[in-house]
């Protein structure tokens, strides 16, 4: 349905319909159409971090799923700030589509705002991921740490808009549904790897400041910047004014907002 037809087409009623069971059957997993849909943008998160990890292993292969993976203990620390890691799958087995087998994802805790809370600085402050994967100084050159960080950071952009040009009605489901930047990390959002959309991009500002690209002073909630970039360009592609353009100027919009994303950082 949400693949189809985004988050407007996933009600409870047809979940039930297609999944051939009673109406009511649902209200055994879900309360209501909204923990479904939480549910359901969780899995489209998920999917989306399967994407953007197979674009890593295009530029990283020697970065397995397994060495990459975030174990779940780790994946929803939301305290201090030293974002993530990086890694690499192609593919993910298909979430469940029966209403009767898929469980709602977990609440999280309630946390307060962090952009009104006197106690917390910045975002990075409240989200963290684990330590960053970046290559270590005795199986790299510096100009070779520099090149891979770029790499690696531009593949997870470019990811992300392939997942949302291939995949628009999951895209829209797993990043227009409200949610709260603390639950970023929660392993229902995670992707085979292990990794969640935000630890995967994470994981690529912490390499790309490792590799003395970012300065420390530019460090805190880059990720925020980059993100609110590389999705803006998404939206517009699949509903926006940009619909219209062709394949080859959206390749080239994409190469020119990645540009702008190392510049801007």
């Amino acid at each position: 349905m949400a693949r189809a037809g985004g988050p407007d087409a996933v009600v409870l009623r047809e979940a039930t319909r297609q999944a051939g069971v009673s109406p009511n059957a649902a209200y055994r997993h879900f309360a209501d159409r909204r923990a479904l849909l939480r549910a359901v943008s969780d899995a489209a998160q998920g999917l989306a971090a399967d994407r953007m990890e197979a674009e890593v292993a295009r530029v990283a292969p020697g970065d397995s799923a397994a060495d990459g993976a975030i174990p779940a203990n780790r994946a929803t620390s939301v305290t201090s700030a030293a974002p993530a890691t990086s890694a690499a799958p192609a593919t993910r087995a298909a979430p469940a589509t029966s209403v009767t087998s898929a469980a709602p994802a977990t609440p999280a805790a309630t946390a307060t705002d962090p952009t009104t809370d006197p106690d917390r600085a910045t975002l990075a402050d409240r989200v963290t991921a684990p330590p960053d994967r970046a290559i270590p100084p005795d199986r790299a050159t510096a100009p070779d740490r520099v090149t891979a960080a770029r790499l690696l950071l531009r593949a997870v952009g470019t990811g992300y808009l392939a997942f949302a040009r291939e995949e628009p009605g999951l895209f829209r489901t797993a990043f227009s549904v409200p949610d709260h930047l603390t639950h970023s990390l929660s392993p229902a959002k995670a992707g085979i790897a292990g990794r969640t959309p935000f630890a995967i991009l994470s994981s690529a500002i912490e390499a790309y400041s490792a590799a003395g690209i970012l300065p420390p002073e530019r460090r805190p909630n880059a990720e925020l910047f980059a993100w609110s970039a590389v999705h803006g360009l998404g939206m517009l592609v699949i509903d926006g004014p940009l619909r219209g353009l062709d394949g080859a100027l959206v390749d080239a919009a994409t190469t020119r907002v990645l540009d702008m994303v190392e510049l801007g950082l």
